[in-house]
């Protein structure tokens, strides 16, 4: 299987982006100096290089934080999202994308991606958004909660939590901090901030809706798992968590059930909402 590591321009592009390049003008009808006139004579100083600023943010302008977002499987639309996710956060904050997008389009893959137990080391922060509820290898999966187990960060979106759902082992879960193997349908549902004050809930407004989206029925948190807010079932009135942060072995994890359909990815307030998981996960947060 064909490794597909890009960065996040490429996959603008792939995706339908327009990348604009400005070109230096060239009309040959410009007049040109006089052959006799010498250029200006460079001043001492004129050659010293000025160190290159990061952009201003409105959430975060500090030095740029390196994430990847692993992406593939069944059910949806992971190249817009992730042109959506990349885009947008990089409008707030100061991020650098990196993606691998492995495994097809079905429920099972191992992607080879993870073999080299490197895989993680050069990011502040992995964004997990991958979609393969079959895969069942024990080894396989725990080359994947060992990296973070080890201290890299993690953001999992939406399917993430029933990736690796048939597996008989916990590793997954435990490291997700919340156990879910069925949804509700799609609606439009309001979301109840649990905890205001955590940097990942910051300016996600009281009274936010989603677009259409899927409800996971969560059936455990985890106990080093802190729901940050909830969503109640249509069908049976229940809330459920679908904002939360885990502490997987001191390691942050930030984890949202949302994130099914083109439209959620669309909505500026649940892309605040990765941008503020992106910086807090990274331990950005104080800057």
């Amino acid at each position: 299987m064909k490794k597909l590591i890009l960065p996040f321009l490429l996959v603008a592009a792939l995706a339908g982006g327009t990348i604009f390049l400005k070109a230096q003008d060239s009309d040959k009808s410009s007049p040109k100096p006089p052959a006799a006139e010498k250029p200006a004579e460079k001043k001492k100083g004129d050659w010293k290089k000025k160190k290159k600023q990061p952009p201003k943010k409105e959430l975060y302008s500090g030095e740029p934080i390196k994430a990847l977002i692993i992406t593939g499987g069944c059910c949806h639309n992971y190249l817009f999202q992730t042109y959506a996710l990349g885009s947008g956060v990089g409008a707030l904050a100061n991020v650098d994308f990196d993606v691998v997008n492995m495994g097809g389009k079905g429920t099972e893959a191992e992607i080879e991606f993870y073999n080299n137990p490197d895989w993680a080391k050069q990011f502040d922060v992995i964004i997990h958004n991958e979609c393969f509820a079959k895969t069942t290898n024990q080894e396989y999966i725990k080359k994947i909660t060992e990296a973070h187990r080890s201290g890299i960060p993690a953001i999992v979106v939406h399917c993430a939590m029933h990736t690796y759902r048939d597996a008989e082992v916990d590793d997954w879960r435990e490291f997700l901090g919340v156990t879910s193997k069925r949804h509700d349908h799609q609606s439009n549902y309001p979301v109840k901030t649990l905890v205001a004050d955590h940097p990942v809930m910051k300016g996600i407004p009281d009274d936010w809706v989603t677009a259409m989206d899927e409800l996971y029925i969560i059936e455990k948190l985890w106990p080093n798992a802190t729901a940050l807010a909830t969503s109640v079932s249509e069908k049976n009135k229940q809330a459920y968590p679908v904002v939360w942060t885990n502490d997987f072995n001191g390691t942050r994890v930030m984890g949202t059930t949302y994130g099914h359909s083109d439209d959620t990815f669309r909505d500026p307030v649940f892309i605040r909402l990765l941008a503020n998981a992106i910086i807090w996960t990274a331990g950005k947060d104080a800057h």
